[in-house]
């Protein structure tokens, strides 16, 4: 099968990986993280009793997207709204402690942060539990999100929509965003959820999972014949220039505008944890795109990405080294004897 792209190719695309400025707008949320071991069953009930060992938070959601590309060594703006609560001043601090302008991210009065909370034991996880306002954000946190794009539109390379349902992305948000955006020759990302579909027509890029693309295109993807439909009808549908249908263990499926599609492998040796995988991708593509790689290269990298972060326990971001390490592994097994 011939290289999307070489090992020299994604080093050159890579490099430039500094000079890329984004904005993320989307849900911004923690994931904690509750580790333990399991030696027996409750007496209460058919339920595994997890002794715990340790704790951890990590910025989850759209702070996630920002936090793979502040690893990835790009330029960041970020758009959000969190809770006045506890956790709300966390991601806050977190963001600042990754050298991150804050003032795209609002302060709702009333809201709770969203926390993820995932208990995790022998390897597995046993149970996730959330908190969370999935309501609409006010009109007022609108307004001020619009006016920071405003602000910064001239210096952005790209803007990312990390939507994640709990409120912030909107149709009213998408429209004024899409309407500021698309003229520029900027490009517009998504990582999408299935309610706001219809509202993402003439964005450059979206990457849903499979179970999202089923559900936007109303086809059961079961086989390839499947997946080729449902990726055609949405295509045309959103008449966008790239639809990229992650497949888990499958690897991915590249739809362009040209009516080309292309099959990526995956590059995952094991899963153990996608968590945060549909961020590591849509940051890769998008870092990549602004980096002047063509559709598929970028596909490729973020392929690669993918299969970093979904062989680590927990949320995982990538880091260039480690990315191109893995590119360069993959290449020399495929020229050496054994490959």
């Amino acid at each position: 099968m011939q290289r999307i792209v070489e090992f020299k190719r994604a080093l050159e695309i890579i490099s430039r990986f500094k000079d890329s400025r984004i904005l993320v707008i989307g849900d911004i949320m923690m994931d904690e993280f509750i580790w333990g071991k399991v030696s027996r069953i409750s007496p209460e009930a058919p339920v595994p009793v997890v002794n715990v060992t340790s704790e951890s938070q990590l910025l989850g959601g759209a702070a996630n997207v920002v936090n793979n590309i502040v690893s990835l060594e790009g330029n960041i703006l970020v758009c959000g709204v969190v809770g006045d609560d506890e956790i709300g001043k966390k991601i806050v601090n977190d963001l600042k402690g990754l050298g991150i302008d804050i003032n795209g991210v609002i302060i709702e009065k009333g809201r709770p942060a969203t926390v993820k909370t995932r208990i995790v034991a022998q390897g597995q996880q046993i149970v996730r539990y959330d908190r969370e306002d999935s309501s609409q954000i006010n009109q007022d946190s609108t307004h001020r999100i619009i006016s920071y794009l405003k602000r910064n539109l001239d210096s952005l390379d790209a803007v990312i929509f990390s939507d994640y349902g709990k409120g912030i992305i909107s149709e009213q948000l998408i429209r004024d965003v899409l309407n500021l955006v698309r003229d520029s020759g900027k490009i517009i990302s998504v990582d999408p959820k299935v309610n706001n579909f219809p509202f993402y027509k003439d964005v450059t890029v979206i990457t849903p999972n499979n179970i999202e693309a089923s559900e936007a295109s109303g086809i059961e993807i079961r086989d390839e014949e499947t997946l080729l439909r449902a990726g055609e009808i949405l295509l045309n549908r959103l008449a966008c220039k790239l639809l990229l249908i992650t497949l888990g263990e499958e690897g991915m499926m590249l739809f362009e505008s040209s009516g080309e599609t292309t099959h990526i492998r995956t590059c995952a040796k094991e899963v153990y944890d996608v968590t945060g995988a549909g961020d590591t991708v849509v940051s890769v593509l998008t870092m990549a795109l602004t980096s002047g790689s063509t559709l598929k290269e970028a596909s490729a990298l973020a392929n690669y990405a993918a299969g970093i972060v979904v062989g680590e326990l927990g949320t995982a971001v990538v880091t260039k080294s480690k990315l191109l390490e893995v590119i360069r592994k993959d290449e020399q097994s495929e020229t050496s004897p054994a490959g």
